[in-house]
């Protein structure tokens, strides 16, 4: 078995210091599976000192929409280190994720949730998969900007950058160097979002330059994904955007046996937390009954994180050792394989029974023989000239025939600025659009300037100024349009860097 763990360059010598770490219950299963593996921690000899920090469902219902009191953020900012169980959020009432606040207000750029196979303690098709799956933890859809613009339409944004991109992709490089993994494989949808997915497929082609010593490739997300779950054996190391990390992380350790067994490090520039991948599980809160596996092997990666290797490596073992002789929770159990189901409490106990044994079919945890050592690169901004050469206009109108609305916005000639197309749903209705297109109330008008060279098969647009479009829509609104937002045009270095009509 490759080694999973990561060390910081900072953190990698061992100190007899304690280390502080905040500590978060959680709600649901959370405090049950939090004191099975505190016991195993404490029982193990980590050196550290727990401080606890309230976050979750009670503090969203008492009335604090950020589901974190102000409290919980001082120590966080003392001890630069959470250990937290899974928490729930409240549904139905707009209540943002605590998860995507914390790892965002905090920096975790990088999520990484390694998986293998426990094969045949653990039920799995997959005997060999060994895969590390690295997730940009900051932008994306998970961004939570969204606005309901018409009765019919709401919107989220997709948010990708480049030092996003450059930050991920390299650490995940950097993962694979450091631990003696041999390829990254990038996942995408570029071939239909070009501008973000784009961005992202390209960063990745060129940071890949810089480590000859690593294969890489990129895969489409949706046969990436479905190759994943077939096949994980032929992967090492997955470096993807948010939403898609998010799903196949989940897909990855669900075919390695149970998603309730994978523990994550959320890594940040100056703060790490470190978590189990699966939910709350309100339904069998206070039965003890939960697999505390999870968490488990999330202390296991905070350990090695601060340095404390060997402690890591020696809960690890038990814990390997645990499985192979059969006790399981009931949501692993398995007839003829397990020898005895036990609770939550009971499986922590026997791992804290075999602290100092080793697995003895199992690989045994190795993750002193790891460097530990990931470098992480300031990112550099490139000068570019930008033009504006347009503005897309989203237009709420209740009209169903583009015709109609096309012909009126079509007479509107407003400093030099013309219509040049209308999309519905991204799709080009007008001009010669097809009777057959479904149309909404949510109508995206592009004016560009009157002397573009629009219809050539590389389209030509010229500069406009910011005058024009306030002036544009000024008309707009004095024939009764209702301009809902309105999206700027601009070329990069002479690049178009707005998206063109289906159909266009």
């Amino acid at each position: 078995m490759k080694n999973n763990l990561l060390v910081q360059e900072s953190n990698a010598e061992i100190t007899d210091k304690k280390v502080k770490v905040a500590i978060a219950e959680g709600d649901g299963i959370g405090p049950e599976i939090m004191s099975a593996t505190m016991d195993i921690l404490k029982a193990a000899g980590a050196n550290i000192e727990t401080e606890l920090i309230e976050l979750g469902e009670q503090v969203y219902l008492s009335g604090n929409t950020s589901g974190i009191k102000s409290e919980s953020w001082d120590v966080i900012n003392r001890t630069k280190l959470i250990l937290k169980a899974p928490i729930t959020t409240p549904q139905g009432k707009g209540y943002k994720s605590l998860n995507v606040t914390l790892r965002k207000s905090l920096g975790l750029y990088a999520n990484v949730r390694p998986v293998s196979s426990l094969y045949p303690f653990v039920k799995t098709h997959f005997p060999n998969m060994d895969v590390v799956i690295i997730r940009e933890n900051e932008e994306d859809l998970y961004a939570g900007i969204e606005h309901q613009q018409t009765q019919d339409v709401v919107q989220c944004l997709k948010l990708i950058t480049r030092p996003g991109c450059e930050r991920i992709i390299r650490y995940a490089f950097e993962y694979a160097r450091a631990y003696g993994r041999k390829k990254v494989t990038c996942m995408v949808k570029d071939n239909i979002m070009k501008l973000t997915d784009g961005l992202f497929h390209q960063v990745f082609n060129e940071i890949a330059l810089d480590y000859d010593d690593i294969k890489s490739d990129s895969q489409i997300i949706d046969i990436g994904a479905a190759k994943l779950a077939a096949h994980p054996e032929n992967y090492d190391v997955v470096v993807t955007s948010n939403l898609y990390g998010d799903i196949i992380s989940d897909i990855a350790a669900e075919i390695a046996g149970s998603v309730g067994m994978a523990g994550s490090a959320n890594i940040g520039a100056n703060v790490a937390m470190f978590e189990a991948i699966h939910g709350s599980a309100p339904d069998i809160a206070g039965k003890n009954i939960a697999n505390p596996s999870g968490l488990i092997n999330a202390a296991v990666l905070m350990l090695a994180h601060i340095g404390q290797i060997k402690i890591a490596d020696k809960i690890k073992n038990a814990w390997l050792a645990t499985l192979e002789q059969g006790y399981h929770t009931s949501d692993i159990y398995q007839e003829g394989i397990s020898k005895k189901k036990v609770s939550t409490e009971e499986f922590a106990n026997e791992v804290i029974s075999r602290l100092g044994n080793l697995p003895k079919k199992l690989s045994v945890s190795k993750l002193t023989e790891g460097s530990g050592v990931i470098k992480t690169f300031e990112y550099k901004r490139k000068e570019t000239t930008k033009v504006l050469v347009g503005v897309d206009v989203f237009i709420h109108w209740e009209g169903s025939n583009p015709k109609e609305i096309g012909q009126s916005l079509s007479k509107i000639n407003s400093y030099n600025l013309k219509l040049k197309m209308i999309t519905n749903r991204g799709v080009k209705v007008y001009p010669n659009g097809l009777k057959e297109t479904y149309c909404t109330d949510h109508w995206r008008c592009r004016f560009v300037a009157l002397d573009s060279e629009i219809q050539k098969a590389v389209p030509v647009y010229h500069a406009v100024n910011y005058e024009q479009i306030i002036a544009l829509l000024s008309k707009l609104q004095i024939k009764g349009f209702d301009c809902i937002k309105t999206e700027n045009l601009y070329e990069f270095d002479g690049k178009r860097g707005f998206s063109l009509g289906q159909g266009e």
